[in-house]
């Protein structure tokens, strides 16, 4: 492929363009636009509105974000082209455009906003049936989420990421980090390839993936695309004696607990019980995690350990607290318990995981997602438009990082 046919393929896939090389002589829609008419003061003082909301995100990170240790700095990875493009927000469109892109450059798939537009990035893990490690420049599928398109269409843990709408990886996670004004780290390079293979909301997915044999070229619907099966909050089977719990990524809901409590009702004493929580990338609240935790509890146990870096900025006095969970009148489960996870267990299944171990569970299976702390909704001042942050770290009840829990192998 030629290096001009490969730039034109590069930016269609980050503009969210579609282009394939017998497009590559065609003109580009909307390189070319009509001059803009004389704005009126009201269009105006709407725009800098607009532009100051872009303009206070970048302090908004360095004051609430909870890891900007991990920059080597006290502030935020956030490019001159970026600042740039701040200057240039006029409504509020370009202003959400603006926000995603600034929150791509912390590489945390936990830092996202709370609206979006057709074209975005879909969100991983929640829509994404992917997971890609990278190695020396070699972006590998680590994990394939169970019933997905990517599952269906033959794609297995171990294949290697070839390209991705056309454009080599290597080019497409470099241009994709170019165009944020920033270097490919390694960590970086990953997080790119995940969100690239997760694909734009409102299109299908072309991939080259190559495994033992032959380059396959696939072409996956976004997940946003794929209906979405009714299931139960739980689905309750009970292989080989076990009395096993499938969390249908549905850590949020208050139906989960009722869901939960009805059948651990029924559990005989002594009954091995199996918490699945390979399927909640989606997070939850830890209302329904503590129901669920304190059927294995006679008496108050730490869970998980919270921090408040932007309580320390603004008083210089750190904050760290401990959440315990409680015994439940009346529910109470004697017996062994086992914990399944794997790389969609995000968020809140990873707190419900640690909670886990440190009441002695074994928790077993793949990586989870790394998931970084817990997310408060931070509002833009004029637009009203909503920034997710990890604004509280959260650890093991042994102080290690949450993010950096590593369960048994097995699983």
């Amino acid at each position: 492929m030629s290096q001009f046919l490969s730039l034109l393929l590069v930016s269609a896939l980050l503009m969210g363009c579609t282009m394939s090389p017998s497009d590559s002589l065609k003109p580009v829609a909307g390189m070319a636009s009509a001059a803009a008419a004389q704005p009126s003061e009201a269009d105006a003082s709407e725009a800098a509105s607009h532009r100051q909301d872009a303009l206070s995100i970048k302090p908004l990170i360095n004051g609430k974000y909870a890891y900007l240790d991990r920059f080597g700095s006290a502030t935020a990875p956030i490019s001159e082209k970026m600042r740039l493009e701040a200057e240039q927000v006029s409504d509020r469109r370009s202003l959400l455009r603006y926000a995603e892109r600034v929150l791509l450059s912390l590489s945390d798939h936990h830092a996202i906003t709370g609206s979006s537009l057709a074209d975005s990035w879909a969100v991983v893990p929640s829509y994404a049936d992917l997971w890609v490690v990278e190695h020396d420049g070699v972006y590998t599928v680590d994990a394939v989420r169970n019933a997905s398109p990517a599952q269906e269409a033959g794609i297995r843990r171990g294949d290697r990421i070839v390209s991705v709408g056309g454009v080599p990886i290597q080019d497409a996670v470099s241009a994709f980090w170019t165009d944020l004004g920033l270097p490919a780290t390694s960590e970086r390079a990953a997080f790119a390839a995940r969100i690239l293979a997760a694909g734009r909301r409102d299109r299908p997915r072309r991939l080259q993936v190559q495994g033992e044999g032959a380059v396959r070229f696939f072409e996956l619907p976004s997940l946003y695309s794929v209906p979405r099966e009714e299931r139960p909050p739980i689905t309750v089977t009970e292989p080989q004696g076990n009395l096993t719990f499938r969390v249908n990524d549905a850590l949020g809901e208050t139906a989960t607990i009722a869901a939960f409590d009805k059948a651990m009702a029924g559990a005989r004493t002594g009954q091995p019980v199996v918490i699945d929580l390979r399927d909640t990338p989606s997070g939850g609240n830890t209302t329904v995690a503590r129901a669920i935790l304190g059927w294995f509890v006679n008496r108050p146990r730490a869970y998980q350990i919270h921090s408040l870096p932007a309580e320390e900025r603004d008083t210089g006095i750190p904050r760290r607290w401990v959440e315990q969970v409680l015994p439940r009148i009346g529910k109470h489960h004697v017996g062994p318990v086992r914990v399944l996870v794997g790389r969609w267990t995000g968020s809140m299944g990873e707190g419900l995981a640690i909670g886990f171990n440190a009441i002695g569970a074994e928790v077993s299976g793949q990586e989870m997602a790394g998931l970084l702390g817990a997310i408060y909704d931070h509002r833009l001042e004029h637009s009203g438009l909503v920034i997710k942050l990890p604004t509280e770290r959260l650890m093991h009840v042994d102080g290690s990082p949450r993010e950096q829990f590593e369960p048994n192998s097995g699983g």
